[in-house]
This record gives C-alpha cells, sequence and structure tokens, in this order.
C-alpha cells in the first residue's frame, strides 16, 4: 500500500508543489543478518545508489537539489515531514518514505536501534537547507529543476512512483 502526502508552503519550507511524500508501509521483509544490506541492493539496482546509513535529522530541513529515499532496516521513528504544521508519520522496519526535493523533514522522536538506508537518484545529490529566509530565492528554481526519476528506488520501472508523480 502506498500513502501519499501533499504538502503546501508553509512559508519557511517550501514543499513540492507538485509531488506527493510516498511512504510505502512493510515494502520489504528484511533478514535479521544485515538487513540494510537489502535496501542497498535494492535501491542501487533501480538506480538510486545509497548514499547512507543513520537516522533523520533532529531539525527541520529539505533538499532542493534532489528527491531521497529512505529505506527503515530496524527500528521505528515519529518524523514531521512539511515543516512545523507538517503531518507526522510513524516508520518502521520495512517501510520506504520517498521524500520529493523541497518536502521538510525532522525526526521527532526513534528507537535507540534506529537504521536507515538514504539514497537519491543517480546523477543528483543533496544540499542541506533549513528553511531561511536568504534559501529562499535559489531553492524554489532548484526545486522545480529537480527531473522526476524514470525508475521507482524499491519496485524499479514497473513500480509506483511514476504513477504518483506523473
Amino acid at each position: 500500500m502506498v500513502e501519499t502526502e501533499r504538502l503546501q508552503d508553509d512559508g519557511a519550507i517550501p514543499n513540492n508543489p507538485e509531488l506527493p511524500l510516498l511512504i510505502y508501509r512493510q515494502a520489504v521483509a528484511l533478514p535479521e543478518h544485515d538487513p540494510a544490506a537489502v535496501f542497498e541492493a535494492l535501491f542501487t539496482a533501480n538506480g538510486w545508489p545509497a548514499a547512507w546509513r543513520n537516522g533523520i535529522h533532529p531539525f527541520h530541513h529539505f533538499h532542493s537539489t534532489a528527491h531521497e529515499a529512505l529505506g527503515v532496516y530496524r527500528g521505528t521513528a515519529t518524523a514531521c515531514f512539511g515543516g512545523e504544521h507538517g503531518v507526522e508519520a510513524t516508520v518502521s522496519a520495512g517501510d520506504v518514505v520517498i521524500i520529493p526535493a523541497g518536502v521538510g523533514h525532522k525526526a521527532l522522536a526513534a528507537s535507540p536501534d534506529l537504521g536507515i538506508v538514504g539514497a537519491y537518484p543517480e546523477g543528483t545529490g543533496p544540499d542541506l537547507l533549513r528553511g531561511r529566509p536568504e534559501e529562499r530565492p535559489g531553492c524554489l528554481r532548484a526545486i522545480a529543476e529537480v527531473a522526476v526519476p524514470d525508475v521507482d528506488p524499491l519496485y524499479g520501472r514497473a513500480g509506483p512512483l511514476r504513477r504518483h508523480w506523473a
């Protein structure tokens, strides 16, 4: 099942006027041994090279130059998406979150064992912006220029990303 959230510009965090946040619940069955490797292999095979293993920053931030895929391989987290007045979502091992360029995100709480694999579409790289006024003019232009990927980071060309981001 795919959950979608359309998030509006809140004056600080621009979010994305065209593309919804996507959450794939229990999308992957994970092994006990090295569950992160499952997401790393899937994301990389689908043109979203795995970039890091970590958690979610505990402050509102967004990327104006890249979409981001988060694969939760261990634990749980509650995150706020969309800025101060955005939506809260709790994610757990096996979930995937696909965050469009411009959409704010922040960890509100996390289990001590939280583990996430982060990935970005091939050929893109994230900046890290906080919603400061001086960031605004350049970031709006950058967000509008980020292309919709041809391939879903989890399911490949047949995945639901293009259907939701058409």
